[in-house]
């Protein structure tokens, strides 16, 4: 098995959430699913998201400066599959509604509005900085990605409740 194959099942292992990019472009929503997406910095609030070269919605990022992050729930893997086709109108039958001058779909576990303040090359993506301007948490199970398959993440119970690994 050759270092680029190894290097994609390494990743692969890895649980990555999975969310729906999204901005507005001549009052035309645009968006796409991306499963490289971050937290980047707390101060400033600032996230990371990775998207293919080739991407369509990087144009509109670049012209609308803007870039909408809709966390998916556990139930909305035929959501994920839609906004990752390329050969469809992928807002067709999709709720949604605008906030802050951005797409947000209707139902979606968690919500990130951010200014784009940087794009950065990364090989055969491009990583995109956005600067939180607003966030709603979720409140739900997340959809994730693993493997190869979706899914999502289950808490485990407390070894000891008087004893968090986090503040």
């Amino acid at each position: 098995m050759d270092t680029s194959a190894r290097f994609l099942d390494t990743c692969a292992s890895v649980c990555a959430p999975v969310a729906i990019a999204t901005s507005m472009w001549s009052d035309r929503p645009h968006g796409t699913t991306v499963s490289a997406f971050m937290s980047l910095s707390l101060t400033p609030p600032l996230v990371a998201l990775a998207l293919d070269q080739r991407s369509a919605l990087l144009r509109t990022l670049r012209r609308s400066g803007r870039v909408g992050i809709n966390i998916l729930t556990a139930d909305q893997e035929r959501l994920a599959r839609v906004f990752a086709r390329t050969d469809v109108d992928r807002f067709t039958g999709v709720a949604w509604t605008e906030d802050n001058a951005l797409p947000r779909l209707v139902g979606q576990g968690g919500w990130i509005a951010c200014q784009v303040v940087d794009i950065v090359q990364g090989g055969d993506h491009l990583v995109v900085v956005g600067h939180v301007l607003h966030a709603v948490p979720a409140s739900v199970s997340p959809l994730v990605y693993h493997n190869r398959t979706f899914g999502t993440a289950i808490p485990l119970p407390t070894l000891n409740p008087f004893v968090s690994a986090f503040p």
